[in-house]
């Protein structure tokens, strides 16, 4: 009978890869709460129409992207292709804002969008986001960013950059994109078929194009900064000058754009030159008309996503990383020792010690390599000499020095193993 495989673009991750996953979300978590940012679960299945509205129906992830199903209740559901709609969506349908319009909201979980499968990109792939809600002062913004380049410095990465950018308003943006559309209009045979199809429906997903081709002509186009409004360009301005009372430099790249229809205002992406070449690692901006335009109050917003899975892989493992590995392997040689080793697990794992035993009654040699293949750190060897004494030889799997313990006192057991 032929093996069955998991789906196309969905992993699996396994158990030597996910000590990696957990430290680093310990870190996150601790790092968000720090800064008062609160956790919220949102369901990974939404009604279609709520990414058509919040993403916009024009863009590729709405178009060619989403996992979308009538379902038996002949309604439209999709499997979330991206978090900030249903935050928002939740943070309305509870009426969040009523109790308080300020909220600082994170999510981690897996996202899907049936993309091609390729090197670090997958159809389920895992995100952090961060949302931060009812506060339209500049300062956010900065705050956000600072806290943004802290934590990417302290899970590990270096040499990161920041560039940041503003996209103007709903007031501003028109006549950009019209200017945009007319500087492209007699180049669009040169464009690719994607860019071609976004010259009619979301010009300004071009500048977001990786073709070289399109890269090239986009590289003359007239820039955002140059049509946005005063009040547009203050806020900006503003941006600037707190990034610059909490010391974090930044680089201004006026062709930046985000790929998804409800950003507004500041733009920001920080990339990492970690792994030598030079990686984007994360973007987000202001969306402070999505509350809104999802049927809630005129409420501004301002938020970044992670992926998680390309994050993983521009960490480097740390150093002597012993998360998941047992404190302790005892031994048995002998029924009653295996019946007693089996009591004294369980009571070491209640103490919080993390212990493991081979219930095959193999021999010492046998055992003592399982040990060495869980990298235990010690290992306790109890047979039948050692259960008429009371007495037993706690090896330290590291040095090869060896202690006397009492069997039957698991507290002096304990001490010496997290010792």
């Amino acid at each position: 009978m032929a093996k069955i495989t998991s789906v196309r673009g969905f992993r699996d991750i396994l158990p030597d890869e996910t000590p990696k996953w957990q430290r680093i979300e310990e870190k996150i978590r601790e790092i968000f709460f720090n800064f008062g940012i609160q956790e919220i679960r949102i369901p990974i299945l939404e009604k279609t129409e709520l990414f058509k509205r919040g993403i916009g129906e024009t863009t590729d992830i709405v178009e060619k992207e989403m996992y979308t199903f009538l379902d038996r209740g002949n309604e439209y559901l999709t499997m979330r292709p991206e978090a900030t709609a249903s935050v928002i969506r939740a943070y309305i349908e509870h009426h969040i804002y009523e109790k308080d319009p300020v909220a600082k909201l994170f999510t981690i979980g897996p996202m899907f969008r049936r993309e091609r499968p390729q090197k670090g990109r997958f159809r389920q792939f895992h995100q952090i986001n961060v949302e931060f809600l009812g506060q339209e002062t500049p300062r956010i913004d900065a705050e956000l960013m600072s806290m943004l380049m802290h934590l990417l410095s302290e899970i590990g990465l270096g040499n990161l950059k920041l560039e940041i950018n503003s996209l103007g308003c709903d007031k501003c943006r028109p006549a950009f994109r019209e200017k945009v559309t007319s500087f492209l209009e007699d180049k669009k045979e040169n464009l690719c078929e994607d860019c071609r199809r976004r010259l009619v429906t979301n010009p300004l997903r071009i500048f977001d194009c990786k073709n070289e081709s399109c890269q090239e002509i986009i590289s003359a186009a007239p820039v955002i900064l140059d049509f946005i409004c005063a009040q547009c360009g203050g806020h900006f301005e503003e941006v600037k000058k707190y990034l610059g009372i909490l010391h974090i430099p930044f680089i201004i790249n006026s062709r930046m754009v985000r790929g998804l229809d409800y950003y507004t205002r500041t733009a920001f992406e920080i990339t990492t030159q970690s792994l030598g070449a030079q990686n984007a690692v994360t973007g987000g901006g202001r969306y402070d008309g999505l509350v809104q335009m999802l049927g809630g109050p005129d409420i501004s917003g301002i938020g970044f996503a992670i992926g998680f899975d390309r994050l993983i892989s521009m960490i480097p493992d740390a150093d002597g990383q012993d998360a998941g590995r047992p404190n302790i392997f005892i031994a048995a040689l002998g029924d009653k020792a295996q019946g007693f080793a089996f009591s004294l697990c369980n009571e070491l794992r209640l103490a919080g010690i993390r212990a493991e035993m081979d219930f095959s009654d193999r021999s010492l040699k046998s055992q003592m390599k399982r040990s060495n293949k869980l990298s235990c750190s010690h290992t306790l060897i109890i047979g039948e000499k050692e259960m008429e004494e009371g007495k037993a030889q706690l090896r330290n799997m590291g040095d090869g020095t060896q202690e006397t313990v009492d069997i039957n006192d698991t507290d002096s057991i304990v001490t010496v193993v997290s010792g």
